[in-house]
């Protein structure tokens, strides 16, 4: 949250008043627009400190910060979060299945993530990495032209593992 000076605070000999309507009054010296602020039971808030002399509003500050607040909460809950979704596969994967996870990823894809695909090679599996290849090769050539490998197909252990983003 942005720091505001408030009434004793301010520091300045004059300041430019906007009362709590929203009309600006005039440029006066800072201990007369804060008795203003005081016999309106309000307070006197900096709003910009970089104009020459710095703007200030009389306003009830609690509210104001409240406000302020309120609007950062919903601002930060509308944005989606987007993240890495994982799509695991076998060897003995089926033709159907992986057109099933194509669609999966497609999906992911127009909601905006990242998709991981894996592959897990078992035991005599792992004498076979050319077919696995193969397999993921295909899958992303299924998903498009528009796809962008984030990271390059790359074996850890007995996975291997590709990301792919939408352009």
């Amino acid at each position: 949250m942005k720091y505001y000076r408030l009434n004793n605070r301010i520091r300045v000999p004059q300041v430019r008043l906007i009362d709590e309507t929203g009309k600006f009054l005039n440029v006066v010296n800072v201990e007369e627009a804060l008795s203003l602020a005081r016999s309106k039971g309000l307070d006197l808030v900096e709003i910009n400190p970089k104009e020459n002399p710095p703007i200030v509003k009389i306003m009830d500050f609690g509210q104001f910060r409240y406000e302020e607040t309120k609007k950062e909460k919903d601002k930060n809950k509308n944005v989606k979060k987007r993240g890495l979704k994982t799509i695991r596969l076998s060897l003995r994967t089926g033709k159907h299945d992986l057109e099933i996870k194509v669609g999966q990823a497609s999906k992911f894809f127009q909601e905006g993530h990242k998709v991981r695909f894996e592959m897990l090679l078992r035991g005599r599996e792992r004498m076979h990495r050319d077919l696995a290849e193969k397999t993921i090769n295909e899958l992303v050539k299924s998903l498009g032209e528009n796809m962008i490998i984030e990271q390059p197909l790359s074996q850890q252990g007995g996975k291997l593992n590709i990301i792919l983003t939408k352009k």
